[in-house]
Parts: structure tokens; sequence; C-alpha cells
């Protein structure tokens, strides 16, 4: 890793005085009800695709966390690059990226957006979301024809023509470039690779069946939109493994270990915060990134986001978390570190459960603990978010509202900070990290979405 730079420990000072500055405990906000329209009727078709994007990714089989940010990435660049030539103050990412390939001459001056970013949508969306069962993955087709129907009234056919053919030209530039990426493309098709043996030493992650494997062990060399795990950087190595029960590795398990049981015990406040924020059951829950669209979704109603302002807005947030997805997966090789519960279950308590296990086979994520993906996941987004509409919300997420399975019930934040804190360090109490992997998580998004906001779109 390289050394730390002079934004880096600024980063690292900022970083460290919002988690200071941020309590655990949810203020109390009063529920109000969402507008449910927006103005700008083209950020009405984003927002459905978003919302049925959700609804994908919670039963796609085998892309969470990393193929999910993945395809956030390539289709919300689609989204951007269908709309950009009418987009004052902003250009095309195609001579960003060597590779991408757009030709602005195929595109007809009669081109509604609307149409356009429909059938963008879904043929990205289609390409991207890979591994979703047919009954739920047909409800890409319904909504294509749905929206088409609903924008092309009053529209001339030639316009609609136009329209589709640009949005699906675009979806497949889009797509093409994604498969320059040999070693995504390669990794996608098996995500547990039987070939990759984590190496062995005191105090390593491993696994203890093959449900278990190591998920994406070589996502450090995928593609990153803005900044790489070589430019990022880590503040320090984590906690020395130890056994001595005067130890800071020690007392820093001792206390998953309390906070775990005790929200079990008790049904108290964090048990709620760890379901809430958990999304790591696939079928039940979307993917910790797709929360983040969520939220995004939410956030465009509250504010009445129009729909350049919201295509920027996805497209950082892509970036961000592609980029986050790289460079903590680099991290969670490189150190190695275990989880919680197979030394609790060794040193404290031989019959503990982390608070994942009811909903799941497994006990854990399948990939090492530091630093915690959900916690760089919620700092990357949350550091967009702040870009956009500054820290101060009143904002109620309501992303797992009217659920019964676990804990969903709608909760309110003041500042976009306070939620993606309340977020990262969300895993104590579920049992899956311990704080050290949640801290440098949070700093190491704030570090990459801090980037992707300097990424600058005019040039």
């Amino acid at each position: 890793m390289m050394k730390l730079s002079f934004r880096a420990l600024f980063l690292v000072f900022v970083v460290t005085f919002i988690l200071n500055s941020c309590t655990d405990e949810q203020l109390d906000i009063a529920i109000q009800t969402p507008s449910e329209t927006v103005s700008d009727a083209t950020t009405e078709v984003i927002l459905d695709w978003n919302q049925l994007w959700c609804e994908l990714d919670r039963y796609a089989i085998g892309m969470r966390p990393n193929a999910s940010t993945r395809a956030l990435a390539y289709i919300h660049l689609a989204a951007f690059e269908v709309c950009v030539a009418d987009m004052v103050g902003y250009t095309s990412n195609k001579d960003r990226y060597v590779e991408l390939d757009i030709d602005f001459t195929q595109r007809e001056a009669n081109v509604n957006v609307g149409i356009a970013l429909n059938a963008c949508y879904a043929t990205a969306i289609d390409h991207f979301m890979y591994n979703v069962r047919p009954d739920i993955d047909s409800k890409i087709a319904m909504l294509r024809q749905e929206k088409e129907a609903e924008l092309s009234q009053n529209i001339s056919s030639d316009v609609v023509l136009n329209s589709k053919d640009w949005g699906n030209y675009i979806a497949q530039q889009i797509i093409a470039y994604s498969q320059t990426d040999t070693e995504a493309e390669t990794q996608i098709l098996s995500p547990q690779p039987t070939s990759y043996e984590p190496p062995t030493g005191i105090g390593f992650w491993t696994y203890s069946d093959d449900a278990e494997r190591a998920l994406f062990p070589y996502w450090a060399s995928v593609r990153t939109f803005v900044i790489s795990s070589a430019e990022t950087s880590t503040v320090a190595p984590p906690l020395t493994y130890s056994e001595d029960t005067t130890s800071s590795f020690y007392t820093a398990m001792q206390e998953v270990y309390a906070s775990s049981e005790t929200a079990r015990t008790t049904n108290n406040d964090d048990l709620w915060v760890a379901e809430f924020w958990s999304n790591d059951v696939e079928g039940l829950m979307m993917s910790p990134p797709g929360r983040q669209i969520s939220i995004a979704n939410q956030l465009i109603k509250q504010y009445d986001v129009d729909h350049e302002s919201a295509l920027v807005l996805l497209l950082k947030l892509g970036f961000s978390l592609n980029d986050a997805a790289v460079s903590t997966w680099a991290d969670k090789y490189e150190y190695m570190v275990m989880r919680p519960s197979v030394y609790i279950q060794e040193f404290i308590d031989p019959t503990f459960q982390t608070n994942l296990y009811p909903y799941i086979s497994w006990p854990n994520p399948s990939f090492p603990s530091y630093p915690s993906g959900h916690s760089t996941f919620a700092s990357a987004a949350a550091g967009i978010f702040m870009h956009h509409f500054g820290n101060n919300i009143d904002f109620i997420d309501r992303s797992h509202e009217g659920r019964t399975e676990f804990r969903g019930t709608p909760r309110g934040y003041t500042t976009f900070t306070q939620m993606a804190t309340e977020n990262g360090f969300s895993r104590i109490p579920l049992g899956v990290h311990l704080r050290m992997d949640c801290t440098e998580g949070l700093r190491l998004g704030y570090e990459i979405s801090a980037a992707v906001n300097d990424f600058d779109l005019s040039l």
C-alpha cells in the first residue's frame, strides 16, 4: 500500500471528526409520507427503472456485492451517455476511457430522451443483471413495453423509432466496453473459483466448506473508473492477532460478542439497526450497494430532482460503489483477517452464532473481514449524496418498509454522515465485523467518494 498523502491524512482527520461527532442513537424524526411523483417526466423513467433494478438485485444469484456494483456503474454510464448531448456543461465519457467507442453521428436530431432512456435501461439491465429467476427477469420486458406505450403517446413514429435506436445503440456500446474488461468478464462466471486457496497463517480467514469458499478473491484486478486500489491508502494495518485476554484483539472480539449477544437476547435497538442494514441475503433483501440505489431513488423523489441532475448523481454513485468494491476487496485479500465468529466460538463462547445466521445457510459472508464492505459502500455513497444535497437532511429510509421477515421498519436521519455511520457500525451487533473493519471501511469509502466528486464531467 502507498504511504499516506497529505490529502489522505486530511481525510483521516475529517472522517475521525465525523465518527466522533455522530451518536449511535437514532434521532427522533417524525415519519412523513414522501411525495410519490416528481415534476420531470424523464426523472420518472429513471426512478421506475431503478426501482425494478432493486427488485432484480434482490433475486440475482452470485452477484452481490461485487458484480452488482459493476452492473450499476455500466448501467448508469449508459443512461448518462444517452442524454449527455443535450446536457449543458457536460461532455461524453468517450474520450475519458480509451476503449469506450460512441459515435454521436448515430444520434438523430429528433430524439425523445425519455423513450431513449427507457430502451437503454431495458437493454443494459437485461444484460448486466444475470442469474435472475425467470418470473422476476420477465419484468424487464414488461416495464419496457409499459413505459414505451406511455411515453409514445402523441409522439410521431419516426421520433419513437429514432429514440429507441439511440437508446439501444448506447446500451450496446456500453456493453461492448464492459466486455473489454476481461478480468471482470471471467470472474463473474465463477464468483467462488476453486482455483483460489487462501494463504494460511495464524488468525487468517479461511473456509471450512465449499459453500464458504472465497467470493471474488481476484476482484482487485477489475476495472475502476476514477480511483484504483493502488491509489487509495490504508491508515494502518489491522490489529495484530492475539489470544491473550488482555490484548486489543481479544478486547475487539469481546465487543462483538457482547454487542451481538445483547442485541439478540434483548431484541434491542441495535438488533433493529443490524437487521435494517444487513442486506446480506439473496432472495430476501437487496444487496448492500443496491441499498444505496434505493436510497438515491428516495432522495431524488424527496428533492424533486430533474433528470439531468439525477443522471449525474447516479453516474457518480455507480462509479463510487464500483471503485469501492475493487479497493475493499484488494485490502480484504491482502490482510486476510478472520471473521469474529470463528474466534469467538474458539476462545469466548463455543455456542455463539451471528445475528445473520437465522437468515442464511452460512454464518458469515464468504470473504475476509477487514475492511468492511458494508461500511465502505455506506460512505462511498454518503460522500456522493453530501456533494449533491449537502450533509443536513430530514430523511426517512423506507427501503424495507412493510417487511415482516426481519426488522425493516423505516428509520430517520438528520445527516448523511449519521446514516453512513449507523450503517457501517451495524455490522458489530450483527456479529460479522470488528470495529476496526467498520472504521477503516468508512474511511476508505469517503476517500473514494471524494475522488469521484472531483471527477470532472465537463472537460
